[in-house]
């Protein structure tokens, strides 16, 4: 595990870059680094507040909230959907154009997700940014906060996540040794006003679009 890198700080809040395969929280089960909140804990010297999770196997920006009253308004933008949240995911085959998944989901008791027309109402939204010969990069925006919902959402549409061993292929897919999903930026009013975090995906993330192949240029999305 890397050192830890802090994307803002001030004296309510931090936010940082969780790397894939950490989990944010402790979690059932032998894990293979110290969960991300107690690491945050340990750097700032007191014990920190999570406000939203991300699944261990993605990567990308987390919020922490310093004290009580923080954590209450920051839960509570994310209660009322008042938060931007972007991220990108690469996903087999080709998306032409944006698009928009409106589909309702629950949990079963295996611990899988699924659309389910009895589940929650669930949006997401989503488009190109880059093709390759055989997968897509998309930009993708949760407009309801589902559990897995990025995950179960581009399943559904036929568009699964590379490397995703939950919902997609049950081996690595496309060279891609874990969930191509990172959480790049994130937009919210704060404790002391609007606020605007980004984090740029890892080595490991990009390492993969580099070794896939080009799209070919006549027909380009």
């Amino acid at each position: 595990m890397t050192a830890l890198t802090v994307l803002y700080q001030d004296g309510r809040l931090i936010a940082v870059a969780k790397p894939a395969g950490q989990d944010t929280i402790p979690a059932r089960g032998a894990a293979a680094f110290e969960p991300l909140n107690l690491e945050v804990g340990r750097f700032v010297g007191a014990r920190v507040f999570i406000v939203h999770r991300l699944d261990r196997e993605a990567s990308g920006l987390v919020l922490f909230a310093k004290d009580a009253d923080a954590h209450r308004l920051l839960c509570a933008a994310f209660e009322r959907h008042k938060v931007d949240k972007a991220y990108l995911a690469l996903v087999q085959g080709r998306v032409a154009k944006e698009g928009t998944v409106a589909l309702a989901m629950r949990a079963f008791g295996s611990g899988r997700i699924a659309v389910d027309p009895e589940g929650k109402p669930s949006l997401t939204r989503y488009r190109p940014l880059r093709p390759f010969a055989q997968a897509t990069l998309l930009e993708a925006r949760p407009m309801t906060g589902r559990r897995h919902q990025l995950r179960v959402h581009l399943y559904a549409i036929g568009h699964p996540i590379l490397g995703d061993m939950k919902y997609g292929s049950p081996r690595p897919v496309g060279g891609a040794p874990r969930l191509m999903l990172h959480a790049q930026s994130l937009s919210l009013e704060g404790p002391g006003g609007p606020l605007t975090l980004r984090c740029e995906p890892p080595e490991d993330f990009t390492r993969v679009l580099d070794t896939l192949g080009p799209c070919d240029s006549s027909n380009q999305v």
